[in-house]
């Protein structure tokens, strides 16, 4: 992800998390940051898919977020995505991998179990202002 994919990713992050959406200030601060962030483009050069990677040293990392556009979705952009990110993680010498995913988003859930995530703790009424709790789920390597 580039500064100028910011615009095309906030209509997406608008569509699937309404009040809960991220700035575009928040997506700034993520690229400046530092943290790894990707974009999946369709073949028109349009941005279907977006994740990120905070890694935190010595050798944590964590998924900011994962988000398909929804006319995207079922067709494995965000398996790619996440793929793409654990690639990522392992050359970054990430030893534990977290994330937080809505208790009701079971589709979600279900993606990260493929790839070895099990659940670890509740953040209660994390997700604001739904006050949606948050399942903490980490895989180790």
């Amino acid at each position: 992800m580039r500064w100028w994919h910011i615009d095309q990713v906030l209509p997406i992050e608008a569509d699937l998390f309404g009040a809960e959406q991220w700035s575009a200030a928040m997506f700034w601060s993520e690229l400046a940051g530092g943290h790894h962030y990707l974009v999946a483009l369709d073949p028109a050069g349009a941005v279907v898919g977006y994740a990120g990677l905070a890694v935190t040293p010595p050798d944590e990392g964590w998924v900011q977020n994962i988000a398909v556009r929804r006319d995207a979705q079922r067709g494995g952009v965000g398996r790619r995505l996440l793929e793409a990110l654990l690639a990522q993680a392992a050359r970054r010498g990430v030893r534990r991998t977290l994330l937080e995913v809505a208790v009701d988003n079971a589709a979600a859930q279900r993606l990260y179990a493929a790839y070895d995530f099990e659940p670890v703790g509740i953040r209660r009424g994390y997700y604001q202002p739904s006050n949606t709790d948050a399942l903490v789920m980490m895989r180790n390597g």
